[in-house]
């Protein structure tokens, strides 16, 4: 079962999106926020698996309350939801720790797909998001960068592609998890990318 808690300005909007999700067998409502601040609390209080998160909303905006959950308890997976498709709000959303983001318009059995696909890790951008997302990159203009990464490094980032997790590339390839984190520690370096989220959607684009 995946516990799940609803974060919107809009009670309607909530009420309309847990009664949708209420449908499927493995989802669980957990909790409801109206705004950040009140994320925050419901995150530490219930532990849900997966959060949908608005991004504009009062007292505390989605972005602010995503990197402050993310930072305290990063096992709970987050999922924008949102009306708006601003490059601003997608690139920090994903840099600060969503894993996805989709827009509100998008049909209820995909987003409880998307859902199921966040809570075991997995990345999930709508598909009018990954173009953003992917513009947001920095590009590699040569292969010169990747001939930098030795084969062990190439195989790491090919995961971190998939959106499997340190445990789950660790265990695919034999190795400590230690040792992983330090190949993606050196993956970014050496592609002057800035966290794991802007390595994956490149690894998906170019990779996978």
């Amino acid at each position: 079962m995946i516990r799940l808690l609803l974060v919107d300005d809009q009670e309607i909007f909530r009420q309309g999106l847990a009664t949708m999700l209420s449908v499927e067998a493995d989802l669980e409502i957990a909790g409801h926020a109206a705004n950040g601040q009140e994320a925050i609390e419901a995150a530490k209080h219930l532990q849900p698996d997966v959060i949908l998160m608005d991004v504009r909303m009062p007292v505390c905006d989605g972005v602010q309350a995503t990197q402050e959950i993310h930072q305290y308890y990063p096992w709970i997976r987050i999922l924008v939801l949102t009306t708006f498709d601003d490059d601003e709000y997608i690139l920090r959303s994903l840099q600060v720790g969503a894993l996805g983001y989709l827009l509100k318009r998008t049909p209820a059995p995909e987003i409880a797909t998307a859902i199921r696909s966040v809570a075991q890790g997995y990345s999930q951008l709508g598909p009018t998001i990954a173009p953003k997302a992917f513009s947001q990159l920095k590009p590699l203009s040569s292969n010169y960068h990747l001939d930098e990464l030795s084969k062990r490094e190439i195989e790491v980032l090919k995961r971190v592609g998939e959106g499997k997790n340190n445990q789950e590339i660790a265990q695919e390839l034999f190795l400590s998890e230690g040792t992983v984190k330090n190949h993606v520690t050196q993956i970014l370096s050496k592609l002057g990318m800035r966290d794991r989220v802007a390595a994956a959607l490149w690894a998906q684009r170019n990779l996978i």
